[in-house]
Formats: structure tokens, sequence, C-alpha cells
């Protein structure tokens, strides 16, 4: 992972899990340490993190709050470590967000085990995002193009296969995109 943003009340706890992340094979110039939600939401604003550790609970709020309002803005992965006796409230409230929830006290093993979890999902919601904005992409790609054979059909009184033969025939001739041509020819007229 690339950065980690790691929100903990404690100085004691903040140097338990970094020692644990770096344990973990992450480097400690890619950790950014807070002491709030506050402070992690402005860190947010200015910073792309790929993983975010809330240590609960912390001096502004609990960290649930802040948990489902990362999970709704970042692309990144949400671990709550929580006390044992309020781990399962808190899961009740925060999984279906797409919250991880840990209890403490925390064994390695199990901590590890999430964080690989944790990526393999931020993973697979990056390769989803980037599977939408393709697909948005030649959404409008092919509205930029109908519009373009609508106006051949229009203007030109071309039918529609001859409108979309002259598209493509244009942008094999001149090495353009089809949707350059169609911005070409819906500009012209």
């Amino acid at each position: 992972m690339e950065k980690i943003l790691l929100v903990t009340a404690s100085k004691k706890s903040a140097d338990m899990l970094l020692e644990l992340l770096q344990a973990g094979g992450q480097r400690p110039d890619r950790i950014l340490v807070t002491g709030s939600c506050n402070e992690a939401r402005r860190v947010l604003i200015e910073n792309n993190v790929d993983l975010i550790v809330i240590n609960t609970p912390l001096t502004d709020e609990f960290g649930h709050e802040f948990a489902v309002h990362a999970c709704h803005t970042t692309t990144a992965g949400v671990l709550m470590l929580v006390k044992s006796d309020l781990a399962d409230s808190v899961a009740e409230r925060v999984e279906s967000d797409g919250v991880f929830v840990i209890t403490k006290p925390i064994s390695r093993p199990l901590f590890y085990q999430t964080l690989h979890l944790v990526n393999a999902s931020r993973m697979r919601v990056y390769t989803l995002q980037k599977e939408n904005r393709q697909l948005r992409q030649r959404i409008e790609d092919i509205r930029v193009i109908d519009r373009a054979k609508c106006i051949l059909v229009a203007e030109r009184h071309m039918s529609e296969p001859e409108a979309h033969a002259y598209i493509e025939k244009r942008a094999m001739n001149y090495r353009q995109t089809k949707r350059d041509v169609a911005e070409e020819i819906i500009r012209s007229f």
C-alpha cells in the first residue's frame, strides 16, 4: 500500500500500531498519524491514502462516523480497531458501508490477515471504478457519434447506415477516432 492514515488518540497505541505496520512491510515515511477525526478529515483533503486504520475511541468522537465518511468519500480501505465488548454493535453500524472491524487486543496474524483482506477489497473496488469510468466514456462516445449521425441524416440526407459508414471511413482515412470525426461534424454544422 502506498499511503496509510493512522488515527489514534494515544502516543502509546500509535507507536504500537506503527511498529505493527512497519513489521508488516510498510515504510514509516508513508504512514501519516493523526490524533483525532477532525485532523484526519483535514489530512484526507490534502492526501490520497490507500488504508485508514482507526483505533477507537478517539478524543473528538468515537470514530465510526469518520469511518463511514471515509468509505463514502475515498477509495481507501478502512479498518476500525474496537474493544471486544463493543465490536459487534459497531460492526452492525459500519460493515454495510465497507468498514472492516477487528477487536482489541489485536493479534498480529489477525491484523495482517485483515490488512490483506482490506487491500484485496480496495483493489476490487478500484477495478470496478475503472471499468465504470471506461463504460461511461464509451457511452459518451456513442452519444456524440449518434448526434453526428443525426446531423448527417438531416443535413446531407444520408441514411443511418450511410452516416455510420461515412464516420468510420473518415476515421480510418484520417487516423482519428470516430468520436473525433463526430465532433468535427458537429462543429461544422
